[in-house]
């Protein structure tokens, strides 16, 4: 029988908790890095210092950062950096919106060859990735909800997009939701979304609501 994964549940939680002890489950992550490993690159901060900070995870990719002009080509230079320097890279892939033609099928597998262009087998397991359709997100204007449907259709085409290139490794790479998801949603999402984890937004800088997240994913699997 296969062993049950613990899920992930991804958030900007700052200042909490206050104590050592209530932090013991708890990994550091950051919301970039950068590509290389020295030179004169003033302003940025490389994978490896990361990694010898004490950080874990890193959100690469993510739609934010994507309008700032961040291609799919460097967001593939700071996986391999990352994955090179120990850090465990969360891939942020979505759509801006759907259409009839379900032409955004073809977009996140764009964003995902070229993303994980060249990225070795060996480091499949260490690979996390975050599906995030813009238009679910609270920040974006005239946004809607999404729901664990869209979330399950997604992530199964997430799935054969990512065995098509990394084989039976695929297996062990993780897909979270990321969406505007909130304490009310979160339980359908982790059950019918077809995913491992969450990365909440908003409703993680509420530390009340972003526990009730917690709770959900530890109490129920």
């Amino acid at each position: 029988m296969q062993k049950k994964k613990d899920k992930i549940i991804i958030g900007n939680w700052k200042m909490n908790p206050l104590t050592i002890k209530e932090a013991e489950k708890i990994n550091l992550g950051a919301q970039d890095a950068f590509w290389g490993d020295v030179g004169a690159f003033t302003g940025e901060v490389s994978a490896e210092m990361l990694y010898n900070a004490g950080i874990k995870y890193v959100i690469l990719g993510h739609s934010e950062r994507r309008t700032l002009g961040e291609t799919n080509e460097l967001v593939n230079k700071k996986i391999k950096g990352s994955l090179s320097a120990g850090l465990t890279p969360v891939l942020c892939v979505g759509e801006s919106m759907r259409d009839e033609n379900h032409s955004y099928f073809n977009l996140v597998k764009t964003q995902l060859e070229e993303c994980l262009n060249g990225v070795k087998k060996t480091f499949a397991s260490k690979i996390i990735i975050a599906y995030e359709p813009i238009w679910a997100i609270s920040s974006t204007l005239n946004r809607h909800d999404a729901t664990s449907v869209d979330s399950r259709e997604m992530a199964i085409f997430i799935r054969k997009v990512l065995y098509d290139k990394f084989g039976a490794e695929a297996s062990r790479i993780r897909i979270i939701y990321g969406g505007s998801v909130n304490e009310k949603d979160a339980l359908d999402f982790l059950n019918n979304g077809g995913v491992d984890g969450l990365l909440s937004g908003r409703a993680s800088l509420n530390a009340k609501k972003f526990a009730e997240i917690i709770n959900i994913a530890e109490n129920n699997f």
